[in-house]
């Protein structure tokens, strides 16, 4: 056979049958037949014979001319079909509903669904084609440039805080807001958790938890949410501000600024893209997963959001960097780049004055400091100097511990209902 003509020839498993050539092959060990004429009609070298003989040799049974990375395509039966189908009814009625944080297809998440719920195999090439029959399939858009992009080579040297507010579950009524912190070196998500509303006080708990777990980052990079930043609007023609951007520090400020941590503010939301990809694989696995289970509190769906934290720290394989963020993160530690801290807390002080929210009163001529219209009596401070007030709400937020203090000496604890104070 000329050189053109052999490559346009068809495979062998095109050509022949797996019977036919075991059939062969017996004739051939029984020395009925030589092993050239096999070689002429099926129209292979002498090597390729011997392989193949070795191949029935070793599993005369289960032999196959099929290449050992390729399967023989079996069709789909009926209820595999209806539940592809099925699958794709409740992606689109996700993608249709606007509340809901899901866009696109997830046609892998299907596969596994297929393969939980049915224990049905099919491969995402199979959903995708039934997609595009069955009109349920979007092109992918192109995705546009960051303005910004952050680089690091330290664990700890940038941590990406956000939230977002959407309806995570499905069957639910609520929107809740979803806070994170991921560490920008590693991907590896330190904290995330669900909330019924966004306070001051939620992102402050975040911030404890990160350095209760991993220690004192080098700096943080948020949005310039008025949580996170003072930002001042123009002069009205009325009214000249003397107080600019930057000059007051708000109360998650304060907190970051007492651990002497940095804090960079991100000028676009394509600068945040880091955080935003583990945002949208987590939304989309949240909201699918709330609404397989037809999840209706955030208590469980709490419990789905840490399954799917822990199965993207420990399982989930970045294309970015290589491997599991769990194992970038470690990595870090081990070769000693690790910009954390260790926390430790200043004397007499407890967890309750660092992670808390400041207030500052002048003592009046009575011993007493106001706040929000409440009256306090303050016994061991001077008149007429100013006291610093560290609030903590308790995990009910029902009340709130009021601890005052004059330089580094405790004056007095209040505890008051929290619907008393202004909320934050």
């Amino acid at each position: 056979i000329r050189r053109g003509e052999n490559a346009m020839k068809e495979q062998l498993h095109h050509r022949f049958t797996d019977e036919e050539v075991r059939e062969l092959f017996v004739r051939y060990i029984n020395k009925e037949i030589p092993a050239c004429y096999i070689q002429t009609l099926l129209d292979i070298k002498r090597r390729r014979f011997f392989e193949l003989l070795k191949a029935f040799r070793d599993n005369p049974d289960t032999f196959t001319l099929l290449p050992k990375n390729r399967e023989r395509r079996r069709r789909i039966d009926t209820e595999t079909e209806q539940h592809i189908t099925k699958e794709l009814i409740e992606e689109k009625r996700l993608i249709d509903d606007p509340e809901i944080p899901i866009r696109n297809y997830n046609y892998s998440y299907i596969r596994s669904e297929l393969l939980r719920k049915y224990d049905q195999s099919v491969s995402v090439p199979t959903i995708i084609d039934r997609a595009k029959k069955l009109g349920y399939y979007q092109e992918h858009k192109k995705q546009k440039h960051h303005d910004r992009e952050v680089l690091t080579r330290y664990s700890g040297e940038l941590i990406q805080h956000d939230s977002s507010h959407h309806k995570f579950a499905p069957h639910s009524q609520e929107k809740w807001y979803l806070i994170t912190s991921l560490d920008d070196h590693s991907r590896f998500m330190l904290y995330a958790d669900l909330v019924p509303r966004e306070t001051t006080w939620t992102h402050i708990l975040a911030l404890k938890e990160v350095i209760q777990n991993f220690g004192i980052p080098y700096a943080y990079y948020v949005d310039c949410h008025s949580i996170f930043r003072f930002v001042q609007g123009r002069d009205s023609l009325h009214y000249k501000h003397s107080i600019f951007t930057d000059d007051v520090d708000p109360q998650w400020k304060q907190v970051t600024r007492d651990l002497k941590i940095r804090v960079t503010y991100a000028l676009s939301p394509q600068a945040k893209g880091k955080i935003e990809r583990p945002y949208q694989w987590l939304q989309d696995h949240l909201v699918r997963r709330c609404s397989q289970d037809s999840i209706t509190t955030i208590k469980d769906a709490r419990e789905i959001l840490r399954e799917e934290v822990q199965h993207y720290n420990y399982h989930q394989v970045h294309s970015t960097i290589g491997c599991t963020p769990s194992a970038a993160f470690e990595k870090a530690h081990e070769e000693h780049k690790s910009l954390f801290r260790s926390f430790h807390l200043p004397p007499q002080k407890t967890l309750d004055d660092i992670f808390c929210l400041h207030f500052t009163r002048r003592v009046d001529a009575y011993h007493r400091i106001s706040l929000n219209n409440l009256q306090f009596q303050v016994h061991k401070a001077p008149l007429r100097e100013e006291v610093d007030i560290h609030a903590v709400p308790d995990k009910s937020e029902n009340y709130t511990l009021l601890r005052i203090w004059y330089k580094d000496i405790l004056c007095d604890e209040y505890r008051v209902l929290s619907s008393d104070l202004v909320h934050f």
